[in-house]
């Protein structure tokens, strides 16, 4: 999982996105660059793949 209160932002934004790894990559690429105008690049996604966190599972 990533999630945006853990990166500094002006925006105050409280996004957290889980799923598994290349999902959560992409989408946080995706947003990182539509709402917190950075660019989509390799670098963002290896930056943002170092950051992830495994998210503790609940039971389904």
């Amino acid at each position: 999982m990533v999630d945006c209160r853990d990166m500094p932002s002006e925006s105050g934004c409280t996004l957290a996105i889980s799923g598994e790894e290349d999902e959560v990559v992409r989408a946080a690429a995706e947003h990182a660059a539509s709402v917190h105008g950075h660019t989509d690049t390799p670098e963002l996604r290896d930056e943002i793949r170092h950051n992830l966190k495994n998210e503790e599972m609940s039971a389904r």
